[in-house]
């Protein structure tokens, strides 16, 4: 497994990672998973603690609490949910975000997080408190790292260009490319990207005429056509879906999610062959380039 520099950190992560999301909400179902990631050499597992109101935390934390020092930690914060109450509520004032830290190194079991993520965000929010927040976590020890979680330009930019921060998970693959206009503004800004929905939901595995329907602005049809080409020029989808993402050196690192075994060794099977892959530039030319059309 290689990696990558996440930012202008000295934190090294794996070309891929782990998406905690996926995992079941079990302990013992989880733990195969976890350890397999682990020897194949993913060391970095990404959460929040809105998942399963905090459960997902409890079981990685759990999971990882042995080979602790030996992974790359990353957790969100800023959406709220309370006990008792449907739903939740973005809250991302110091006093929520500095208790939210707290409540998410008891439930992972450690104490400090290497990456803490605000889990969203608007342009209404006050960033300048926001940022002074994750830059006193930093201090006191509490997180290594920060970042954000976002597909808004306007939040992400700002946010980028006026903080320490060294990630932005969003939203890249084949299907997708929205993102990319902004790479190059990323990495000026000191931040490295980190890809989620990377195979467009399993769209884009060997499965995915199981899986066909519309996405994005793409009709069924044209989905279909697209994959097709893929096909048969890189043999396997998933793999050139991999090599796809990775073709960036703004990104350090592919989450990728895996509910079971079989889930992940599909994910790092791909990865292996997607090593081969020397060039993944013909599949521009059969895509459409998009822009995000709001938040701008």
């Amino acid at each position: 497994m290689k990696k990558r520099i996440l930012g202008t950190s000295p934190i090294e992560v794996s070309e891929i990672s782990l998406g905690c999301m996926s995992l079941p909400p079990n302990k013992a179902l989880a733990a195969n998973v976890i350890a397999a990631a682990l020897d194949y050499g993913i060391n970095y597992f990404d959460t929040a603690d809105l998942y399963d109101r905090g459960v997902n935390e409890e079981i990685v934390g759990a999971l990882v609490k042995k080979n602790r020092h030996d992974i790359i930690l990353a957790t969100k914060g800023g959406n709220r949910w309370e006990e008792g109450k449907e739903g939740w509520h973005w809250d991302a004032s110091p006093a929520y975000l500095k208790q939210a830290v707290k409540d998410s190194l008891r439930r992972l079991q450690t104490d400090y997080i290497d990456v803490y993520q605000l889990h969203g965000g608007t342009i209404d929010d006050n960033w300048e408190e926001i940022i002074d927040t994750f830059n006193q976590l930093k201090k006191e020890g509490l997180i290594r790292e920060y970042g954000i979680s976002s597909i808004r330009p306007n939040v992400f930019i700002p946010f980028l260009k006026d903080s320490a921060a060294i990630s932005n998970m969003m939203q890249l693959n084949i299907l997708d490319q929205r993102a990319s206009e902004y790479f190059t503004s990323i990495q000026q800004s000191g931040a490295s990207v980190v890809t989620r929905g990377s195979i467009a939901k399993g769209l884009l595995t060997n499965d995915w005429r199981n899986r066909l329907q519309s996405y994005m602005g793409y009709e069924k049809e044209h989905v279909h056509e697209i994959i097709k080409k893929i096909e048969h020029h890189y043999e396997d989808v998933h793999a050139a879906a991999l090599a796809f993402n990775l073709q960036y050196e703004t990104i350090a690192s592919t989450v990728i999610g895996a509910r079971t075994m079989e889930q992940l060794q599909q994910n790092l099977t791909a990865y292996q062959k997607a090593q081969q892959i020397d060039s993944i530039s013909t599949l521009l030319e059969w895509i459409e380039p998009e822009r995000y059309t709001e938040h701008r």
